[in-house]
């Protein structure tokens, strides 16, 4: 703004400069072309052998027309009748059809007089036509604008600079709200939002833009606390188990079934490792880590072999080859996540399917256990919920094998839904060919 401030501030006066030297150049054109129009006129009466003497012209005007010897042959009524109007040096410098300055006092004029030279008559006697024209009006005029402009400008440019300090006062006052806005919420005085202003421009757009990036930070950083914060109680129960069984053992070392303690101490290390695994999974997902390993499997093979490995789950085995390209790790943890949470709450039986369908590929699991209501089919896949806490704590479950679910099948550009299964669970999901 200030460069544009300064820049505006050198073409005003370029632009006064020129008017100045464009207007006396104007006036001194129309002043030469009026004395050439004279000196023509008078140049057709010498070529019609009618010139009178006194010669008739405009006030203001002197002629002189010069015989080839240097004599005065004819003037006009204000013209001196003996002496030139130019000297013998500036006539012979002096083209037809030129023009010169000269001071105005030779002749008698107060300001400087514009001389112009036309030759008429015959070639063997030529006449030279002078027509002087006072230029006192034009220098007087631009005097008077140059004298104008160095009065104006100053207080132009003062006040350019008066009304371009108001424009970027007003322009930059939203902007420093902004900025003072942000170092309070920086300093954590104030809420996290900066004020919009008014005015629906540029600023308008950049606090509305700026204010949804700081919810979204805000958000973000909510679910990061909630996250670590349901993350250390998770870490917590099984290792408050472990530390009140080593407690007891050691105070009661005669009393302890080291073997079962053995046992008991795996189980918790092993749900430890599981809850670990998925913390690093969500965190590395929540990164934005890239996929790192692409192969293309048998879909029905896979999740056929997966279902092998859970006694009592029956598999629908299409008999056809399904091929996907997949990060098999990624897919084998979907799998096993929906086969695992359909045992935990079956009461008889677990199905899992895969078939193709149009430009998917399907994977179904569903079970004959209680289900989820409707509502809270979508809660489910929020990190670290449970329908019923205290019961799935103690059958093992983190609250994260369908938060991770959906993870791992967004990254594969999928979908997972819920349905019922008439009774139980229906979990369809759908991943792209």
């Amino acid at each position: 703004m200030l460069v544009s401030a300064a820049g505006l501030t050198l073409g005003l006066a370029a632009g006064g400069v020129l008017l100045t030297v464009v207007l006396g150049s104007a006036q001194l054109r129309s002043v030469h072309s009026e004395a050439m129009n004279t000196a023509r006129g008078v140049a057709d009466l010498v070529d019609q052998s009618s010139l009178p003497n006194p010669i008739p012209v405009t006030p203001g005007m002197q002629v002189q027309v010069i015989n080839a010897d240097g004599s005065i042959r004819a003037v006009s009524a204000t013209a001196d009748r003996l002496v030139p109007i130019l000297y013998d040096h500036e006539l012979a410098d002096l083209e037809d059809g030129d023009s010169r300055t000269i001071p105005g006092a030779r002749i008698g004029e107060r300001s400087d007089v514009r001389v112009v030279q036309v030759t008429a008559g015959p070639p063997t006697a030529p006449l030279r036509i002078l027509v002087a024209r006072p230029i006192g009006q034009i220098t007087q005029s631009v005097h008077i604008l140059r004298i104008t402009l160095l009065i104006l400008y100053p207080l132009l440019v003062a006040l350019l600079a008066a009304g371009l300090w108001r424009a970027l006062g007003a322009a930059l006052r939203p902007v420093d709200a902004l900025r003072a806005g942000a170092e309070e919420i920086t300093g954590g005085t104030r809420a996290g939002r900066l004020p919009v202003p008014d005015s629906k421009d540029e600023v308008h757009r950049l606090a509305v833009t700026l204010n949804d990036m700081l919810h979204r930070l805000d958000s973000a950083r909510a679910r990061q606390r909630a996250f670590v914060a349901d993350a250390a109680h998770e870490l917590r129960s099984p290792l408050t188990n472990m530390r009140t069984e080593l407690e007891v053992a050691q105070r009661l070392p005669d009393d302890t079934d080291w073997p079962e303690l053995a046992e008991d101490l795996l189980a918790d290390v092993q749900r430890l490792s599981r809850l670990v695994d998925d913390l690093l999974l969500l965190a590395r997902s929540d990164e934005g880590v890239p996929s790192t390993r692409l192969e293309e499997i048998d879909l029905a093979q896979f999740v056929g072999e997966a279902a092998e490995r859970y006694p009592g789950v029956e598999f629908d085995d299409p008999g056809v080859r399904l091929p996907l390209l997949v990060e098999p790790d990624a897919l084998a943890r979907v799998v096993t996540n929906l086969l695992d949470n359909a045992c935990r709450h079956r009461r008889s039986r677990v199905t899992v399917s895969a078939a193709s369908d149009g430009p998917h590929m399907v994977v179904v699991v569903t079970d004959d256990g209680p289900g989820i209501p409707e509502a809270d089919r979508e809660r489910v896949f929020q990190r670290f919920t449970r329908l019923d806490d205290a019961r799935a704590r103690d059958a093992g479950g983190s609250g994260l094998g369908l938060a991770i679910v959906r993870e791992l099948v967004r990254r594969h550009r999928g979908s997972v839904t819920l349905g019922d299964a008439h009774p139980g669970l229906r979990v369809e999901v759908r991943l792209p060919k």
